[in-house]
């Protein structure tokens, strides 16, 4: 062999051995960068993870605050209707008592016409005389003689 075919071989093998450190190097810097880009993706899941914990959070005190709403406006609306039954019970116990109060006030007028018919000191009453004491008023006489 002689020395030209040698320095080829020599610069072949200088080249070859360049070229795999540049195929290393760039293959070197090509999984750092991917290593990198990795580890910005987890950064930023993490990061979305967080922020999906506290908006996850947030909502459950919201919806724990709805539900709160809820119940106390439920519990209000039970409380008008047992309110709105109370008063609907009272108004037919006082048209009960009205009416109770109504035949009791007739029963006592009918009563006192009898009375009035019955007693000789009344003026207008059979046997009445003109000569008899005066007329005296009773309770719910309006200080006259009751006709």
């Amino acid at each position: 062999m002689d020395t030209t075919t040698v320095v080829w071989i020599v610069v072949a093998v200088v080249v070859v051995l360049l070229l795999v450190l540049v195929v290393t190097a760039l293959a070197r810097r090509s999984r750092a960068a991917e290593a990198r880009r990795r580890e910005e993706r987890r950064d930023e899941a993490a990061e979305l993870r967080r922020q999906a914990e506290h908006d996850r959070i947030a909502v459950q005190e919201r919806e724990a605050a709805t539900a709160k709403l809820d119940a106390e406006a439920r519990m209000s609306q039970a409380e008008a209707d047992q309110k709105a039954a109370e008063a609907a019970r009272l108004q037919q116990e006082a048209r009960s008592r009205d009416a109770s109060l109504d035949e009791r006030r007739a029963d006592v007028d009918e009563r006192l016409r009898r009375a009035d018919e019955l007693d000789p000191d009344r003026p207008h009453a059979p046997g009445h005389r003109a000569d008899g004491p005066p007329d005296t008023p009773r309770h719910g006489d309006e200080g006259g003689p009751r006709v």
